[in-house]
């Protein structure tokens, strides 16, 4: 029999009632985006922990359609962004305008105002405007002309990019491959998926029949919930040592950083509660680490890529020893 769990921690029949909310996004955004069940659990996870997301793919696979569904799953206010070389930090943030009627300066909100922000082909537009999000997706403010103004809640950056075509492209910098909490992505469909995907939009979008399944007031509160999964001493140290793992490799230059290792923790949570769990275990650290970890390293010369990246990782995992009981709260 479970023992009952004193505050601040998620009791068992709490947990059960917050994963049937998350649970509900899924089976929302599942109606529109076939075939993906693991990249949309990843996503969803990536909304209950309030990261940010990277989907590197290539073109027409779906991409934007993902973050428009989860946008209408959660009834919240969807902006897109199409980065370009020419697009100023301006173009993103808003700016400062002087109104001659009132006589005064007024700020004139950005498209980045909203809950779900696209960053559409994020790697075509210059550093000086990638770098316009770096306050944005790190304090959930934007600053202009020296005044800060706070981002609607909840607040999620999608950002995509091609890795197919990759001339005129400017690669995002470490800082802010940091301040995505995991890279995704969807690849193509099975045939007998895309099949059904032809059906299903042969005479309309199931897009458009979409109905929110929450108000974003509501995702904020089940973010709360999430931070209140259990995570115990043994499992949390067992988070650390893989994540400082990675700053002694001898294939990586740059390893995670603190930011990480809440990532990975945030995401851990995540992962236990929609597997119905109210505590953590090291499955789930391992789970997350591929996804939360990979991107974030910068390999040495001789071990590029990805791949290189998520080899790595899976050495860690085998390499960390694995602690054995005690995941559930006494």
């Amino acid at each position: 029999m479970t023992q009952e769990i004193a505050a601040p921690w998620l009791s068992e029949a709490e947990a059960h009632a917050v994963a049937e909310q998350a649970q509900a996004i899924m089976r929302a955004v599942e109606q529109v985006i076939l075939g993906k069940s693991e990249t949309v659990r990843l996503m969803v996870i990536g909304l209950l922990s309030n990261g940010h997301l990277l989907i590197e793919d290539i073109p027409g696979v779906g991409k934007t359609t993902l973050a428009r569904a989860i946008a209408k799953a959660i009834g919240g206010q969807f902006r897109r962004i199409q980065f370009t070389p020419d697009l100023l930090p301006a173009d993103v943030t808003g700016s400062v305008i002087y109104n001659q009627a009132r006589g005064a300066f007024e700020f004139h909100p950005g498209p980045i105002f909203a809950n779900i922000v696209l960053a559409d082909e994020i790697n075509r537009a210059t550093p000086k405007t990638q770098s316009a999000l770096l306050e944005a997706m790190e304090e959930r403010t934007v600053s202009v002309e020296g005044e800060s103004h706070p981002l609607p809640q909840p607040f999620l950056v999608i950002a995509t990019q091609n890795n197919i075509e990759m001339v005129g492209t400017y690669p995002l910098p470490e800082a802010q491959m940091d301040r995505f909490f995991a890279r995704v992505s969807l690849g193509y469909p099975s045939p007998e998926v895309e099949a059904q995907i032809l059906e299903s939009r042969q005479i309309d979008s199931p897009l458009s029949q979409l109905q929110p399944v929450m108000t974003p007031e509501q995702l904020v509160e089940l973010q709360r919930q999430t931070r209140r999964v259990y995570l115990s001493p043994a499992v949390r140290r067992y988070l650390v040592e893989v994540v400082n793992a990675t700053r002694h490799h001898p294939k990586v230059m740059l390893g995670a950083s603190p930011r990480a290792s809440l990532a990975l923790m945030h995401g851990a949570q995540a992962h236990a509660l929609l597997s119905n769990r109210y505590y953590v275990t090291p499955d789930d650290v391992q789970q997350m680490a591929i996804h939360v970890l990979a991107h974030r390293l910068m390999l040495r010369s001789d071990s590029v890529g990805m791949a290189r990246a998520e080899s790595v990782i899976r050495e860690i995992l085998n390499q960390v020893p694995v602690p054995i009981g005690g995941d559930a709260p006494a």
